[in-house]
């Protein structure tokens, strides 16, 4: 798969809609994770983010080699392709530690942000090669794999009970 560059902004407008979407669904505005906490330093979100990204491309390429997590009649099953990227960004919202942990608990929810744009960067790059004329399933399944990733990470940013992701994909239908 090429890594075309996608139109500017296209990534940040998909992952708005996204929000937008879940937001609808819920029928309120989520309050995110760890609001308030102490942004990063640019560094250290480019760094993050870089992690994310080197999770996220092992993974799928893992399951492009596999093929473990497919489903009869269908693609993978995003939550089983990615397991230590969603990982990932619980680490980066983990707002409680242990009564003894040495350190308080520290989330990064603009990193997750970072990571989303990621995302939504994936997405749109994809989307941009399917347009071009390419043609793979697998292109297909790996931008219905990002946008189901956007959507799963929002879910934890934004600390959504699986009762409103139910609620929220019903809404969708």
């Amino acid at each position: 798969m090429t890594r075309n560059a996608a139109p500017p902004g296209a990534a940040q407008a998909f992952v708005a809609g996204r929000r937008a979407r879940l937001c609808a669904g819920l029928g309120r505005e989520p309050v995110a994770a760890g609001l308030g906490a102490a942004p990063l330093p640019p560094e250290r979100l480019a760094h993050l983010r870089r992690e994310a990204e080197d999770l996220y491309w092992n993974e799928l390429g893992w399951e492009e080699l596999t093929g473990e997590e497919a489903v009869s009649g269908g693609g993978p099953l995003t939550e089983m392709v990615f397991p230590a990227f969603l990982s990932f960004v619980d680490a980066l919202l983990c707002d409680h530690v242990a009564p003894d942990s040495p350190v308080p608990a520290r989330p990064h929810p603009d990193a997750v942000e970072e990571v989303l744009t990621f995302l939504g960067e994936r997405y749109a790059a994809a989307t941009a090669e399917l347009e071009a004329g390419a043609d793979s399933q697998k292109l297909v399944w790996a931008r219905a794999m990002a946008a189901h990733l956007v959507d799963l990470v929002l879910y934890r940013l934004y600390r959504i009970t699986p009762a409103e992701q139910e609620q929220v994909e019903a809404a969708r239908r």
